[in-house]
């Protein structure tokens, strides 16, 4: 990550920042640029360059700060060379101007365009009095970072191995991070994991990633979805729907990101990320459709569809966190259904829970993430949608609320923990097409700054 740097210094050669349209915490420090700023007239742009030749400082940037301080912050960092140094003059550093510049500045690892390299410098009067709260920005944008490496990254290098390799490399570079990695024989109650990676030649594996610090009293399980690619298997995709099936492991990414966000914080609550990894393929081994299988917990599906492969591998770890992990919150992230974007759009997610009380703490932690979800109810009679002749429940109706039924199937694996329990149905925040505001191309790392938040109000020290 390029650097970020707090200094009482202001070097009036450097270019400078002019919020315009909101109050907030950038200001110009001086200068006579009110009837230049007023003698430009309405200005469509979020960034505007204004060049003030033989003056100092020589080129100031006016920014529309209407949309917030993190989308602010994405603004200027987009608009200023990689290589051009830059300060922002901070009277109140608000945490999300922090979090915008970096996630703005977010280049794919292995992406053609340069990343920035020049530091940008926040001038304020204080610097040691924000030096927590920027800490705290770029432990959240970091994640956000890593989120969506792991994401888009191609499904070609990303196999269920090479993402246990990963966690295991950022584990051991954290005190108190463990990784635990179940495969083969380890596999053997996990009926669902198994039978949506039998069609690939990547074995499939689900990571365990722990954050165990000491005085913890809360003890939180984080399930993300990690399918590497999905063709749908037999139920085999368009040519449309597939072309982005990369990024059906972002909930995967989006709990090992925020995971390790809070050891980095040293949030005294107990983490345990579970992530069940395959590749969803085609061949004589992959599983069929009317093919019954018996899952963690024993109970059996008969899988009607195998494009519902999502649920499958999250009902086994769901299953194995209520066997063996006693938490007393579970959350589960999933890129799961077509129907979120219907009911919701590309940007909101859909949130679902038996909880009033945990609902609403996801759902503040995800507004001041930027994160929105919208809660869904959990009609009990569409329950019967999932109804089957030969085994406990089938995995996909033909018909009916698909977002609502994939949620009331995971219910199913709760137990006595279904009122501790929120699923989050993030299928199309999980990647946008088009960059904008704090989001880039491609992945977007959903879910990492919210679980972020989430478990800091947890620990109530943040």
């Amino acid at each position: 990550m390029f650097p970020i740097r707090l200094t009482d210094r202001l070097d009036d050669d450097l270019t400078r920042v002019v919020p315009i349209g909101s109050s907030g915490p950038l200001s110009h420090a001086g200068g006579d640029l009110g009837d230049e700023i007023a003698a430009l007239g309405d200005r469509p742009d979020p960034v505007l360059a204004l060049h003030r030749p033989l003056r100092r400082p020589a080129k100031v940037l006016l920014v529309d700060a209407s949309e917030g301080w993190r989308a602010a912050g994405a603004a200027i960092v987009r608009n200023v060379p990689g290589d051009e140094p830059l300060q922002i003059v901070v009277d109140d550093l608000d945490k999300d101007l922090a979090e915008g510049l970096w996630l703005g500045g977010y280049r794919y690892r292995d992406a053609r365009e340069e990343p920035r390299t020049a530091p940008i410098d926040l001038v304020t009067a204080n610097p040691q009095g924000y030096a927590r709260d920027l800490a705290q920005a770029r432990v959240a944008a970091r994640a956000t970072w890593l989120a969506r490496d792991l994401t888009n990254t191609p499904s070609n290098l990303k196999i269920p191995d090479w993402f246990a390799e990963e966690m295991s490399g950022a584990s051991a570079r954290r005190p108190g991070v463990s990784v635990r990695v179940h495969a083969g024989a380890g596999l053997a109650r996990f009926g669902g994991l198994r039978a949506v990676g039998g069609g690939s030649k990547w074995r499939p594996c689900m990571v365990e990633l722990t954050w165990q610090p000491p005085g913890a009293t809360t003890h939180v399980v984080l399930v993300g979805k990690g399918i590497t690619f999905d063709s749908g298997g037999l139920s085999i995709k368009t040519r449309e729907g597939m072309k982005r099936m990369k990024n059906d492991m972002a909930g995967a990414a989006a709990v090992a990101a925020a995971t390790l966000g809070a050891a980095d914080l040293g949030l005294r609550v107990r983490i345990t990320a579970l992530m069940p990894l395959a590749e969803n393929a085609m061949s004589g081994a992959a599983f069929r459709p009317g093919d019954v299988i018996t899952q963690y917990d024993g109970s059996t599906t008969e899988t009607t569809n195998s494009d519902a492969e999502g649920r499958l591998v999250l009902a086994d770890a769901l299953g194995y966190a209520v066997a063996e992990l006693d938490p007393d919150v579970i959350v589960d992230l999933a890129t799961l259904t077509g129907s979120q974007k219907v009911a919701l759009g590309p940007e909101i997610a859909a949130l679902y829970s038996g909880s009033d009380e945990l609902a609403a703490a996801l759902t503040e932690a995800g507004a001041g993430a930027g994160e929105r979800m919208w809660r869904m109810p959990l009609p009990g009679e569409y329950a019967d949608l999932l109804r089957s002749d030969i085994a406990d429940r089938h995995s996909s109706p033909a018909s009916g609320p698909g977002s609502m039924v994939a949620a009331l199937f995971l219910r199913d694996f709760l137990g006595p923990y279904a009122d501790r329990w929120a699923h989050v149905d993030m299928a199309a925040p999980a990647w946008s097409d088009t960059t904008q505001l704090e989001i880039t191309r491609g992945a977007t790392g959903w879910g990492a700054r919210t679980l972020l938040r989430y478990l800091s109000a947890l620990d109530g020290r943040q």
